[in-house]
């Protein structure tokens, strides 16, 4: 993101680099319907989302073709056990945003409450 003077999307990764649960492109199926946004001036990744897999089945493949245990994730393929609709995600590092639209050089100086190695309670 140094080599850029404005935010950019990046699109459409690689399914083998990305989460179990990212729904797979329709066109090319070796890459995954997801969009970042990154920061200018090498402040990184901002928002990571993607259009999330609503098919049981295709989940459990998912999860055997990246050596997942089904017992660890029962939970969510709870979720989607008795029927899901589409539907898509999103996260935001708040810190970063913080940190890349105030200037502050490193995002430590943007959390709100740093845990360092002598102070882990706020």
């Amino acid at each position: 993101s140094e080599s850029f003077e404005k935010p950019v999307f990046v699109m459409n990764y690689p399914r083998d680099i990305k989460a179990f649960y990212m729904k797979e492109h329709p066109e090319r199926p070796e890459l995954v319907k997801c969009a970042d946004l990154i920061a200018p001036e090498g402040y990184g990744e901002i928002i990571g989302g993607s259009q999330r897999e609503e098919d049981y089945d295709k989940l459990l493949k998912n999860m055997k073709d990246f050596g997942l245990s089904e017992d660890d994730y029962g939970w969510y393929l709870d979720l989607r056990k008795y029927g899901s609709v589409p539907h898509s995600g999103f996260g935001m590092g708040l810190e970063r945003f913080v940190a890349w639209v105030c200037g502050i050089p490193h995002v430590r100086e943007a959390i709100p409450f740093p845990r360092m190695l002598y102070r882990i309670y706020p």
